[in-house]
Parts: structure tokens; C-alpha cells; sequence
């Protein structure tokens, strides 16, 4: 597959593997002086099916990365259709599951801090797309992961 990348000239996120693209765009996020993480991170949850934290440290610039990937994808992907792709079963003991949201307001802040690095903008139909300058950044993670 590798072979078929190189030839075919230019990388987008779409030729990468996701969860390659998504770990190096969160370490380019976290080596970025302007993406500012907010204090309360490590005490949020990152949704009512959850019982604790993420225990990674890095789990913000993670979830942000992917963001910005599904967002790029998808353009005009607002709060609420990111928050069913996040969210997951709700266990209810002896009751059966169900599909609980992800927390709005962690995505919301997250979209927030991406508009402030012009990562993303507002989409005329609402929700978000990616800036010109944020497709440049994305492309050129995924560039760097297609080579390895």
C-alpha cells in the first residue's frame, strides 16, 4: 500500500491509516505553543456512559486530533453529530444498553480551541469545516506519516 501512496502524489488524511494520523497530529498539537489545554481537564469525564477519566494524559490532544480528522472528512460536522460518534453503550445494569452522547461541552471547547489555531472555522451552513490553513497542516501530518 505504501507504494500506491507514493505514486499517486499528493497525501491527504484520507490515504493514512486513522489511528496513525490521529497519534502524530496529536503530537504535533501538543508540541504547538497556541493549542491551550484548560485546567479542568484532568477532572472531566467524557461522557455520562463513563465511570472515571481517561487515564492517559494526553488524552485531550487525542480526542482533538480526532476531531479535526472527522471534521475534515466530513465538512459542516457540528457539536451534536460529533457527540453520537463519540458517545457509546450506556450500561444499565440489569436493564439493556443504551447509546448515551458524548459530553457537548468538552467538544465544544475543543472546537473552540482548534478555531483559535485557524485548524477549523464556521461553516456557512453551520458546524465547522477545515480553514485553508488547517488542510495544509493536516496534509502535511499525513504526508509525514505515509512516509514513515
Amino acid at each position: 500500500m505504501a507504494e500506491e501512496v507514493a505514486t499517486s502524489g499528493a497525501i491527504t488524511v484520507r490515504d493514512v491509516q486513522a489511528d496513525k494520523f490521529i497519534a502524530a497530529f496529536a503530537d504535533s498539537l501538543k508540541n504547538n505553543d497556541k493549542f491551550v489545554v484548560p485546567k479542568w481537564v484532568d477532572l472531566v469525564k467524557t461522557g455520562v456512559n463513563r465511570e472515571l477519566a481517561p487515564y492517559d494524559p494526553d488524552w485531550y490532544y487525542i480526542r482533538a486530533a480526532a476531531i479535526a480528522r472527522k471534521v475534515y472528512l466530513k465538512q459542516g460536522t457540528g457539536v451534536g453529530a460529533l457527540q453520537r460518534q463519540f458517545g457509546g453503550a450506556y450500561r444499565r445494569g440489569a436493564a439493556p444498553n443504551i447509546h448515551r452522547d458524548s459530553s457537548a461541552g468538552l467538544i465544544r471547547s475543543i472546537l473552540i480551541s482548534l478555531d483559535e489555531i485557524k485548524i477549523t472555522e464556521l461553516h456557512e451552513k453551520g458546524g465547522r469545516r477545515i480553514s485553508r490553513v488547517g488542510q495544509q497542516a493536516l496534509d502535511l501530518v499525513a504526508g509525514q506519516v505515509a512516509r514513515g
